[in-house]
Formats: structure tokens, C-alpha cells, sequence
């Protein structure tokens, strides 16, 4: 899992900022930036359906360690993906300890695949120019 683990400490956003004395810069060509999943491109939620496309049914806990999130973040993320279909969860007891799985749907996988190819192509793009 190490490996998934860099994989994904690479996926976090950056904002540029601007300073007040950077001059203006115009672009050569300006195209539409690309129309993201926003359900999938938040950062944790980007996570978690890569670790459950990667690594098949995954608990909580272990999502949580993964990922280096909160209980209530992973909660959060998770419920949001549940909602769009994406992810399945499984609530169960392993003898008197309550054990949630997740698992990635078929339009989870569809979401994370469209998803990747419109951040190849904008990546493809932004290289030749």
C-alpha cells in the first residue's frame, strides 16, 4: 500500500496566489478549463474512490489510516459519495464492534475513469503550450 499511499499524497490541490506587485499576464490562447466531476475532484474524495478502485473492499479504519484523515472528514467525504453512487458501504458488527466497508459501484469506477482522462487531456494540453 505504500506505493497507492505516495500516489495519493501527490493528488492534493494547490491555489496560486497572486501578489500585488506580479504584473498581469496575458496568455497566448485561452481555453475553457476543463469541466471536472466536482464530486470526485475534492481532494479526500479523489482518494478514496483510488484506493477502492486500487485495493477492492476497504473498512473505515483502514481508509482512514490511508488517507490520514479524521473520522469525521472521512465521514463527510464518504457520505457524499455515497450519495452520487459511487462508493457502497456496508455497515456489519465484528462481534460487538461495528465495521463499515466501502466499496467502489460500477459508476463509481465510470466517474474515476472520465475523471482521469479530462485530467490527462487538460494535462496534455497545459504541457504544449
Amino acid at each position: 500500500m505504500s506505493k497507492l499511499k505516495t500516489a495519493l499524497s501527490g493528488i492534493a490541490g494547490r491555489t496560486a496566489r497572486k501578489t500585488e506587485n506580479a504584473p498581469a499576464r496575458t496568455p497566448r490562447s485561452v481555453e475553457a478549463a476543463p469541466d471536472f466531476d466536482r464530486i470526485v475532484h475534492e481532494r479526500l474524495r479523489l482518494g478514496i474512490l483510488s484506493a477502492l478502485a486500487a485495493g477492492g473492499e476497504m473498512t473505515f479504519n483502514e481508509l482512514k489510516k490511508l488517507l490520514e484523515a479524521t473520522d469525521g472528514n472521512l465521514s463527510v467525504h464518504a457520505r457524499k459519495l455515497e450519495d452520487a453512487a459511487y462508493i457502497a458501504c456496508e455497515k456489519s458488527f465484528a462481534g460487538r464492534m461495528p465495521r463499515t466497508e466501502f466499496r467502489i459501484t460500477a459508476s463509481g469506477r465510470r466517474a474515476l475513469g472520465e475523471y482521469l482522462d479530462s485530467m490527462e487531456e487538460f494535462i496534455r494540453k497545459t504541457r504544449s503550450h
